[in-house]
């Protein structure tokens, strides 16, 4: 579910960034900025935890054919 929850505040984060454009809110577009970078980084720890799980069970699976 994280990973749905990161695309989220990614696009809340685009949607932050176009209304402070829009209404010059210089604070309301920065934050938008900052919710994109977070919601990226959180995506990437996902990704590599899940990369981590993969090599792990493969490398497990190697122990078991022996």
């Amino acid at each position: 579910m994280g990973d749905f929850q990161d695309k989220a505040e990614g696009l809340a984060g685009k949607a932050k960034e176009a209304v402070g454009d829009v209404t010059d809110n210089q604070d309301l577009e920065n934050e938008g900025k900052t919710d994109q970078v977070k919601s990226d980084i959180k995506e990437k720890v996902t990704e590599a935890g899940e990369a981590i799980k993969d090599k792990a069970n493969e490398v497990l699976g190697s122990f078991k054919k022996d």
